[in-house]
């Protein structure tokens, strides 16, 4: 497939492809006859890998380290389980960190929303004040 299918089936740019390509993220692609990119459909589930590396905030020189181990081949595959394990471990410390400010976020929001209540409720119970009607007096003259 083109780079340009294979940006659009992964969600991921054509320039952001070619930068893989080049740090070695991604394997060299096949050339066609023309000297375009060909790639194999094998690549969709290593993209898709990567990306999931990405969004739990893996940095790209550990991305690289992993590829290498991989393209080195099975006998990595202790490393490698280590270099995932302690990515984990990273990841959920960092969701803990996110569920503290989350509780943080909801107790703030939750004390404005009484406060309103309050504010609201102190507003409706306050009754008009019945003057009776002034009388108009006569213009002093």
């Amino acid at each position: 497939m083109k780079i340009g299918e294979l940006a659009k089936r992964t969600g991921v740019t054509a320039h952001t492809i070619r930068y893989y390509e080049r740090i070695g993220l991604l394997p060299f692609a096949d050339r066609d006859a023309g000297g375009q990119r060909d790639y194999d459909e094998s690549i969709l589930v290593w993209i898709e890998f990567l990306k999931r590396l990405k969004t739990t905030g893996m940095p790209i020189r550990e991305m690289l380290r992993y590829a290498g181990l991989r393209a080195q081949g099975d006998h990595t595959g202790p490393e490698r389980r280590a270099l995932l394990a302690a990515h984990r471990d990273r990841v959920r410390a960092h969701l803990a960190n996110l569920q503290a400010s989350l509780l943080v976020l909801d107790t703030k929001i939750d004390s404005y929303v009484e406060t309103e209540k309050r504010t609201h409720s102190h507003d409706d119970t306050r009754k008009p004040i019945n003057r009776k009607p002034t009388r108009a007096r006569p213009a002093r003259t």
